[in-house]
């Protein structure tokens, strides 16, 4: 069971990017994933979701309006579109499952906590 992020990198204030969340071994129609992010000397914070039921979302209130999760079953990905990019966006961005049951702002199916390896996001001129 993994998740595997890509789609990091450096880029210019308002700029953008479209991170992707790939799936094995676990649909991610099933779950409900959340992207999280690790700015250097801060705490993760959850920054989006979506659920598997209706795909509805959540943004944190620094992101709504500038980034937009997707998913793609046929791929078994998901993804982050990020617009507008600022140098505060800059972080370690992270992609996980929300197990059923787990307090979280969407919710799925499946029972699995898994997490990605992480890709860095830079945002600087």
């Amino acid at each position: 069971v993994q998740l595997v992020e890509s789609g990091g990198g450096l880029v210019q204030p308002g700029g953008s990017l479209r991170l992707s969340c790939a799936a094995s071994e676990i649909s991610v129609d099933y779950y409900a994933i959340a992207w999280f992010r690790q700015a250097p000397g801060k705490e993760r914070e959850e920054i989006s979701c979506i659920s598997s039921s209706y795909s509805s979302t959540y943004y944190t209130d620094s992101v709504k309006g500038r980034f937009t999760i997707s998913r793609d079953n046929a791929k078994n990905t998901v993804y982050l579109q990020m617009n507008s990019l600022k140098p505060e966006d800059t972080a370690v961005y992270y992609c996980a499952t929300l197990p059923f049951g787990s307090v979280a702002h969407c919710s799925g199916y499946g029972e699995l906590e898994v997490w990605g390896q992480g890709t860095l996001v830079t945002v600087s001129s």
